[in-house]
C-alpha cells in the first residue's frame, strides 16, 4: 500500500492513498513507452494489482425522456460511509439514482434547455482486484477545514458484487486481500499501516514502514489499529461482528481480489516484458556490487581491529609503572581513546596540563595517567607529541600557593573571630592603622573571593593578591582590558576606600576606623598588597586645600544668591510678570532674556552651593546669524513663549548690573497703534529676520520627521476608554529634592560655553562659532534653535502607560513588535491611532505616519480566539508524514 508525502518540486502534500495511485500512471507513461498503460495494468499486476473498471452514467431528462450516456474508466470505488455501518451499504448508496433538480437541473439537448433529470451509475464489468475507498476525509462546513470520520465500519472477507453488475447473470465474488488504516484523529496528519493476504499461503501480514509481522491469533484483527492521540479508555466500543466480517472504525482502503478456480495457472502465465526484466537484473547486479563492498569493507575494519588489538595487547604489560621505575605522565583521555578506538589516534599533547610556569599543574594530576618510561617511549615513537612530562615536571611554585589557599581558607574562620573581638578594644591615637569602615565590614568575604579566584586563576598567574586578577597583569604589560576602568570604580580592593583622588588618606574621618597592630598583621596575611595607612600619617593636603577653597567658595555663592535674590524677588517667585496678550499700560518697552538663562539662575538660588552661579545672559541664541531677533509677537505670545522671559526695565537695569549680556533684546509698543491689535503695532530690537525665521520653522518641521531615539507613549485602551484615569506621576519626592522634580534634569554640557544642547542628547556648536558662510551659519544656529532653550512642561505618564524608544526611519510594523514584548499583544490584534487618526500602513515609516516624540499612541486589542483547539488541524497541515521517506519516488 502507498500512501504518505509525495513531493513535487517545492511543494509538500500528504496525499492519499487513491490520489497516489493515479499519480503513478503518468510515470509509466513515460517509462513504458512501447506499452499501453492498460494493457501493462492489466498483465502486471506485480507493479499494480488493479485494472480499469468500466462505469456507465447515464442520464434521463424527465420532461422528454431522452437518455444520454457516458462510458467512463475508473481505478476504484469511492464509498460514503456517513450514516451505514455495512459496506454493502455503502455501495448501494453509490450506484442509487441522484435527482438533477432545481440548481442541479440537467442541459437537455433534445429540449435545448435544463430540465429536471435523473442520474445514476451502473457497473458494466469489475477487473480483477477491486479497491474500495471509504470516504473518510470529509469537508466541515461549520470550521471550513477536513475532519475525519471515525465511524465502524463492517466489510466481509467475500463480497458478492454480481447484484450490483448491470448484468446480474455474471458472477463476481471477491476475496479480502489487502486493508489501509490510517490511524490518528486528524485529517491533516497520522500514520498508515497496511494488513496484507499473501494469497499462496493466505497468512495475512502487517507492513508499518520498514517493519513487517505476521499477523496469526489474536493479532488476526484486520483493520484493527488504535489511534495515536486516544487511550483505550477514550476509544468508542466496538461493534460485535458475525464470523467472515471485519469492523473497523480506522480502515480507509480495502482491496478485494476476484475468485478463480484457475488463479494460480494464471499467475504463473504472466509473462514478464523483456525489458522489465532487464531492468531487474540490472538492479541486482547492483545489490551484489553493493554486498561485495560491504564484505570488504567489513573484512577491512576485522583486520584492522586484530591488529589494534594485538598492538594494546604488547602494550598492555608494559603500562605500569614499577615502584622506583622511572615514569612519565601521558593525556588519560588519549589513553581510553587509543583502548577503545581502532582508528589512527592523534599524537599525544600535554600541553593543556601546564601551569603558567610551563609544569604540570597539580590540579591536572587527576586527569594525566602514570605509565612506564618503555610504554612511552613507545607511544611517542609511534604517535609523537609534546611536552614530555615526567617526575620532575610538577610544578613546585604552584603547589606551595595551593597549600596556602587551602590553609588560608581553613584558618579564615578562627581569624574572623579574633579579628571582631579585638576591633572592639580601644586604640590610642598614637599607635595602630587606619582601615575603612566598609573594608572592615566585609573582609571576611573579600578574602574568601580572593583565596578562590587565587585557587581557580592559578593556572594563569602565580601567587595573586589583592585582587590582581588575570586582566590586571594584562593591564601592567601594556594591554588595557575592556571596562578596566569602570570595574575599578565598581569593585574597589581591600582599603582602598580610604583613598583619596591623589593617592592619599582621604580627609573624612567618618568613613575610617584606628584598629590595633595585631589585627593589622592579620588582615595583610590575606591582603599584603592593600594600602597601608598609620595613625600618625596625615591625610592628603591637596584634598584639605581643595576643601578649604570649597568652603570658601560655598560661602561666596549663598552670599552672592542672597543677593541676586533680594534684588530679584519677583524674577525669582514668577510674580507679577509681564504678559504680551496683556500689555501693561505703565510702560512701553519690556526686555527679552531666554528662558534657559531664568531657569539656570532660579537653580542657583534655590541651591547655591551645589550649582555654578550664572555669570552671563546668552540672548545670543534668539538671534539668526544676520543679528536679527527669531521670533514674531503672535509666535512669543503663544507657542514660543516657554522659550523666553520678559523683564521689567527695572529688572533689567539689575541684571545689566549683576550679569554680563552679550546682547539686549527689546520689543516696543508703537504708541500711535494702541488699538491696533496686528503685530505692525509693535516692534523688537534687533528686527525680526523674516529669512531666518521661516528657515527655523522648516527646520522644527523637519525634526519631527527625522528623530532618533525618541519617546513615545503607548496607552492601551478599551472601547475608546483609558484602561487606567490620569493619575499621579510615577515618582515620588520629599523635602528639598520636590524643587528640582519641577524641573527636568541638568543635560550634561549644557552649561558648556561653547556647546548647547539638542533634543536628541547630541552637542551642537552655538552661535558665537564662526562659519563659512551665511548658510553654514544659519545651519548651525537653527539645530540648537529648537533645543536649546529648556521646556518647562514633562509629559505626565499615566499608570499602565508605557514609554518607547522609537525613530522616525522604523516603520509601524517594527513598533508593534515593540508594543507586542511591552502589552503582550500579537501585531495582528493590536489597532493603533494617534489623535484620532487610525495606524495601518505597516510598511511606512512612524515620520511618514505622522508619529512625532513625546506624542500618545493608543492601542486598542483585538479579542483573543477562545478556542485555540479549534485550529489544531489547521496547524497541522504544515506537518505532514514523510511516508515516502527514504524510497525512490522521491527521485526527480
Amino acid at each position: 500500500m502507498l500512501s504518505g508525502c509525495f513531493k513535487y518540486p517545492g511543494i509538500n502534500l500528504l496525499l492519499e492513498s487513491a490520489y497516489i495511485l493515479l499519480t503513478l500512471l503518468t510515470p509509466l507513461n513515460i517509462c513504458l513507452p512501447r506499452f499501453s498503460v492498460f494493457s501493462v495494468l492489466n498483465s502486471l499486476t506485480i507493479i499494480l494489482y488493479t485494472a480499469p473498471l468500466k462505469q456507465l452514467t447515464p442520464k434521463m431528462c424527465n420532461h422528454c425522456g431522452r437518455e444520454s450516456q457516458l462510458l467512463s474508466r475508473f481505478y476504484e470505488l469511492e464509498l460514503n460511509i456517513q450514516g451505514h455501518k455495512q459496506l454493502t451499504d455503502c455501495v448501494t448508496e453509490f450506484l442509487k439514482e441522484e435527482k438533477l433538480e432545481g440548481d442541479n437541473r440537467y442541459f437537455c439537448e433534445s429540449c435545448q434547455s435544463k430540465q429536471n433529470a435523473t442520474r445514476r451509475i451502473k457497473l458494466q464489468s469489475l477487473p480483477r482486484t477491486l479497491n474500495l475507498q471509504l470516504m473518510r476525509f470529509v469537508f466541515d462546513r461549520q470550521t471550513g477545514h477536513k475532519k475525519k470520520l471515525n465511524t465502524f465500519i463492517s466489510f466481509p472477507e467475500t463480497l458478492d458484487m454480481g447484484p450490483f453488475l448491470e448484468r446480474n447473470d455474471v458472477k463476481c465474488v471477491y476475496e479480502l486481500t489487502a486493508v489501509l488504516i490510517h490511524r490518528g484523529v486528524s485529517a491533516y496528519s497520522g500514520h498508515y499501516i497496511a494488513h496484507v493476504r499473501d494469497t499462496r499461503t493466505n497468512d495475512w501480514y502487517k507492513f508499518n514502514d520498514e517493519e513487517i509481522e505476521k499477523m496469526e491469533g489474536k493479532k488476526l484483527q484486520l483493520g484493527i489499529e488504535e489511534d495515536i492521540a486516544e487511550t483505550s479508555k477514550s476509544q468508542t466500543r466496538k461493534p460485535k461482528c458475525s464470523k467472515g466480517f471485519h469492523c473497523s472504525r480506522n480502515a480507509y482502503m480495502l482491496v478485494y481480489k476476484l475468485q478463480n478456480e484457475d488463479k494460480d495457472q494464471a499467475e504463473i502465465n504472466v509473462q514478464v516484458p523483456a525489458f522489465l526484466q532487464k531492468l531487474v537484473e540490472r538492479d541486482n547486479k547492483k545489490f551484489e556490487e553493493w554486498c561485495m563492498e560491504m564484505a570488504d569493507m567489513r573484512k577491512q575494519s576485522v583486520d584492522k581491529g586484530k591488529a589494534k588489538h594485538e598492538e594494546v595487547k604488547e602494550l598492555y604489560e608494559l603500562l605500569p609503572a614499577e615502584d622506583g621505575q622511572p615514569f612519565e605522565f601521558v593525556p588519560l583521555d588519549w589513553l581510553k581513546k587509543w583502548l577503545d578506538d581502532s582508528t589512527v589516534t592523534k599524537s599525544i599533547d600535554n600541553s593543556k596540563f601546564l601551569c603558567s610556569h610551563g609544569k604540570l599543574h597539580p590540579d591536572k594530576i587527576g586527569d594525566v595517567k602514570r605509565i612506564s618510561l618503555k610504554a612511552a617511549e613507545v607511544f611517542f615513537l609511534r604517535y609523537g607529541g609534546s611536552p614530555r612530562l615526567d617526575a620532575s615536571s610538577l610544578c613546585q611554585d604552584c603547589v606551595v600557593q595551593r597549600c596556602r589557599v587551602l590553609r588560608l581558607k581553613n584558618q579564615l574562620n578562627e581569624d574572623y573571630k579574633v579579628i571582631s573581638n579585638l576591633v572592639k578594644v580601644a586604640v590610642s591615637s598614637n599607635e595602630g592603622f587606619w582601615i575603612g569602615k566598609a573594608s572592615l565590614r566585609s573582609w571576611r568575604q573579600l578574602a574568601l573571593e580572593q583565596l578562590e579566584e587565587d585557587e581557580e586563576e592559578s593556572k594563569h598567574t602565580n601567587g595573586k593578591t589583592n585582587g590582581e586578577g588575570p586582566a590586571v597583569l594584562e593591564a601592567k604589560d601594556g594591554a588595557v582590558p575592556e571596562n578596566q576602568e569602570a570595574e575599578d570604580e565598581e569593585n574597589l580592593n581591600f582599603n582602598e576606600d580610604i583613598l583619596c583622588a591623589h593617592g592619599g588618606l582621604c580627609i573624612s574621618e567618618n568613613d575610617r576606623k584606628l584598629i590595633s597592630s595585631e589585627v593589622w598583621r592579620k588582615l595583610k596575611v590575606y591582603f599584603p598588597k592593600a594600602p597601608e595607612f598609620s595613625s600618625t600619617q596625615d591625610s592628603c593636603q591637596e584634598c584639605m586645600r581643595l576643601e578649604r577653597e570649597g568652603k570658601e567658595n560655598e560661602a561666596l555663592n549663598r552670599m552672592m544668591a542672597h543677593e541676586q535674590k533680594t534684588s530679584l524677588l519677583n524674577l525669582f517667585h514668577d510674580k507679577n510678570r509681564p504678559t504680551l496678550q496683556k500689555w501693561p499700560e505703565d510702560t512701553d518697552c519690556l526686555y527679552i532674556v531666554s528662558l534657559f538663562f531664568v531657569e539656570e539662575w532660579r537653580r542657583f538660588i534655590r541651591r547655591p552651593t551645589r550649582c555654578n552661579p550664572v555669570s552671563n545672559v546668552g540672548n545670543s541664541v534668539l538671534l539668526c546669524p544676520h543679528g536679527g531677533f527669531m521670533f514674531t509677537f503672535d509666535s512669543m505670545a503663544k507657542g514660543d513663549a516657554k522659550h523666553i522671559a520678559l523683564l521689567w526695565p527695572s529688572e533689567w537695569e539689575v541684571i545689566s548690573r549683576l550679569f554680563l549680556v552679550d546682547q539686549p533684546i527689546k520689543i516696543y509698543r508703537l504708541v500711535d497703534m494702541i488699538q491696533n491689535s496686528s503685530n505692525s503695532g509693535y516692534r523688537t530690537d534687533p528686527e525680526l529676520c523674516l529669512d531666518c525665521r521661516e528657515g527655523l520653522l522648516f527646520q522644527q518641521q523637519r525634526d519631527l520627521r527625522e528623530y532618533t531615539q525618541a519617546t513615545v507613549y503607548v496607552r492601551k485602551v478599551i472601547d475608546n476608554k483609558m484602561v487606567m484615569k490620569e493619575a499621579a506621576p510615577e515618582f515620588n519626592v520629599s523635602g528639598s529634592d520636590a524643587e528640582d522634580e519641577r524641573e527636568e534634569p541638568k543635560v550634561e554640557g549644557e552649561n558648556d560655553p561653547d556647546f548647547s544642547q539638542s533634543h536628541d542628547g547630541t552637542k551642537r556648536q552655538k552661535l558665537g562659532d564662526s562659519g563659512t558662510g551665511p548658510s553654514s551659519q544659519l545651519s548651525s544656529f537653527v539645530m540648537p534653535q529648537k533645543t536649546s532653550i529648556r521646556r518647562s512642561t514633562r509629559h505626565r505618564k499615566v499608570r499602565g502607560e508605557k514609554a518607547l524608544i522609537v525613530s522616525a526611519s522604523q516603520t509601524l510594523k517594527e513598533l508593534k513588535i515593540q508594543i507586542m514584548h511591552a502589552f503582550s499583544v500579537a501585531p495582528f490584534d493590536q489597532n493603533l491611532s494617534v489623535d484620532g487618526r487610525s495606524l495601518t500602513d505597516d510598511s511606512a515609516t512612524l515620520g511618514s505616519l505622522g508619529v512625532i516624540p513625546e506624542c500618545v499612541i493608543c492601542l486598542k486589542a483585538d479579542e483573543p480566539i477562545a478556542d485555540y483547539a479549534a485550529m489544531d488541524d489547521v496547524f497541522q497541515v504544515c506537518m505532514p508524514e514523510e511516508g515516502f521517506k527514504g524510497t525512490g519516488l522521491l527521485g526527480h
